[in-house]
């Protein structure tokens, strides 16, 4: 795809995965955006099948020449994932689709040298795109005091704002996945976007729409359709609606048009001990504390509070349904 001088350099730190896959062949066929890197992490699957995914996906749009990074298969804390999301995916992430090993290989750079270089290459001009647990953008932060400063923006999808969690009544999943990475990004002073299952929940695929994917001649939609059985039927039974929610296509729509959703200001923490660790706790009433507190002094964020799900729903099947 032709790229012009106001295109966005984009990278999509991604757990492929079925949502993940129709966020990342959203992201190759949305003119706003030029995706430079998918950096790998674990969350939907473990992190070495996330990178034989995202390169697996890399040929299945025909983009090899996009570097894959492979990132971290442990939290911050040395945890592996406890809970990977076969049930929702499949045991391949895929919807259990069977696909031939990835011809490729992930570059030498690990996610976090990636991110880093890129970001010292592009000052000022590269977009993140977080779509599992933050651990590779923590080690970035950690590992270069200025990433923040030559990073343009970083877009999460993560946390539950005035809603229950998908884990447990306290935790989405993501922010679960590695919650000291996910305070250490919310704190850490970058342009931060957060698309909250608050707001994805109101975004969906329905079982209809996904007929009218079968129906086309797109080499994409086809795909979807290959890969989406599994995930419906999840839903179907999870939550009993008729289609799917759009958690990860949703984020990326947020770095292509923030103007889709309407944002409140504030400071985001997360709990790390007891029953409630993994909840994202948001400081966005504008009083004044009258004592010092964990959320004091600490720079805000930008969550995302209200959504045009119809225009995003839209997107997505018209970038899905191109030829």
């Amino acid at each position: 795809m032709e790229q012009s001088a106001s295109t966005k350099k984009i990278i999509i730190d991604t757990d492929p995965g079925i949502d993940d896959a129709m966020a990342i062949l959203m992201a190759f066929h949305s003119p706003e955006v030029d995706v430079i890197g998918l950096t790998t992490i674990y969350g939907n699957v473990p992190t070495s099948l996330a990178t034989h995914n995202a390169l697996y996906l890399l040929e299945v749009i025909g983009r090899e020449d996009v570097p894959v990074a492979h990132g971290s298969a442990m939290s911050l804390k040395n945890v592996p994932k406890l809970r990977i999301a076969d049930f929702v995916h499949g045991k391949d992430g895929l919807g259990n689709i069977s696909f031939p090993p990835p011809k490729n290989k992930a570059v030498d750079l690990c996610a976090k040298e990636f991110l880093v270089k890129m970001a010292n290459m592009f000052p000022g001009e590269i977009t993140v795109v977080a779509l599992g647990p933050l651990t590779n953008i923590a080690l970035a932060i950690e590992a270069d005091p200025m990433f923040v400063k030559n990073i343009k923006q970083i877009v999460i999808l993560g946390g539950a704002f005035f809603v229950n969690g998908n884990v447990n009544p306290a935790a989405e999943a993501n922010i679960l996945g590695d919650p000291e990475a996910a305070d250490i990004v919310f704190t850490s002073g970058a342009d931060i976007l957060v698309i909250g299952i608050n707001i994805t929940h109101q975004v969906v695929l329905t079982d209809k729409q996904l007929m009218q994917l079968e129906e086309s001649e797109s080499a994409f939609a086809k795909f979807v359709c290959k890969i989406a059985p599994f995930y419906f039927t999840y839903h179907h039974e999870a939550y009993d609606i008729k289609g799917v929610y759009l958690h990860d296509p949703t984020a990326l729509a947020a770095a292509l048009d923030a103007s889709l959703f309407t944002f409140a200001s504030g400071v985001v923490r997360v709990q790390l001990e007891g029953i409630s660790r993994g909840m994202t706790i948001f400081n966005n009433t504008g009083k004044r504390w009258g004592e010092v507190s964990a959320w004091c002094n600490n720079p805000a964020v930008k969550v995302a509070v209200t959504v045009d799900a119809h225009r995003i729903n839209s997107m997505l099947m018209e970038r899905l349904l191109k030829m």
